[in-house]
């Protein structure tokens, strides 16, 4: 059994339906998902005249190798309707593999733990709250650690739901 740190998240359209959408066929079609981070908002990063974001960290369980899961987590991500245009573009769902077991791997499609995580205080939060004594398997840092190194300004906050 695999364990996997994902990341979901995305800025268009009900954004809390969305990521629950995600979670929701994540299990279904992949394993199980054991913690859910709480729901985080962050301004965009990169290209910054865009909706602000929702992140969510996962813990998921899976059978599956590391390319398989990428593959059927684009297939969810299509299926939710991503549409890729170009880099940092708003999208109603992002779903990335932060880390697969304490493995690394490059291949042209996929490289984990994710290239840029320790840069990016909307990836390390969540983590934190879930994951924060995890070790970056090539830094030699746990998520507590990068966060607190992290260079990215953005703030991120817990995401509370307007009352309808």
């Amino acid at each position: 059994m695999n364990t996997v740190i994902l990341l979901i998240g995305g800025n268009i359209g009900d954004r809390p339906k969305y990521l629950q959408q995600a979670v929701t066929l994540i299990a279904a079609r992949t394993g199980r998902v054991t913690r859910e981070s709480a729901l985080y908002e962050t301004a965009p990063w990169g290209e910054v005249q865009q909706p602000d974001y929702l992140n969510q960290a996962l813990i998921l369980e899976t059978e599956m190798d590391a390319p398989a899961l990428l593959e059927e987590l684009l297939l969810i991500e299509r299926t939710i309707g991503r549409i890729r245009r170009r880099k940092w573009d708003s999208r109603v769902i992002d779903i990335d593999i932060i880390f697969f077991n304490q493995e690394v791997i490059t291949l042209p499609q996929l490289k984990v733990p994710h290239p840029r995580m320790q840069l990016r205080r909307f990836v390390l939060a969540p983590l934190q709250e879930i994951i924060p004594d995890w070790a970056h398997p090539i830094l030699q840092l746990t998520v507590n650690q990068l966060l607190e190194a992290c260079p990215d300004p953005l703030p991120v906050h817990k995401f509370v739901a307007a009352a309808h």
